[in-house]
């Protein structure tokens, strides 16, 4: 039932996402960045969190999940550091997705050889 939970909700988030890019006229890059936004948000007022243990890797693999990986980092880092973690905590929260991002990103480019497009 994990499974499907995880399917039916990222897949809802991802339609969700097709329709607001094909009904607006928004730009995919504020589109993602409302989507980072809103996860921070619904995590500040503790609504994200219950919603990863329902739909596990359906909710915190999209941007969502990634605005909460940043805000459940800084809350951490002002809880150790005060002022100074507001600073520190999205990045000590979200390095190794990043990172992962980057080298697995690296390597496709070197199997596949992108072409830049004109």
């Amino acid at each position: 039932m994990e499974y499907i939970n995880a399917f039916w909700v990222g897949g809802a988030i991802c339609a969700l996402v097709q329709i607001l890019m094909e009904k607006t006229k928004m730009l995919p890059g504020r589109i993602m960045v409302l989507l980072v936004c809103t996860g921070a948000v619904l995590s500040a007022v503790n609504l994200y969190q219950p919603f990863v243990e329902y739909a596990g890797a359906g909710a915190s693999v999209p941007l969502l999940g990634f605005g909460n990986t940043l805000f459940k980092g800084v809350r951490e880092a002002v809880d150790e550091n005060g002022f100074i973690g507001i600073f520190m905590g999205g990045f000590t929260a979200s390095a190794v997705g990043i990172s992962a991002a980057l080298v697995f990103g690296y390597f496709a480019s070197l199997i596949f050889h992108p072409k830049m497009r004109k």
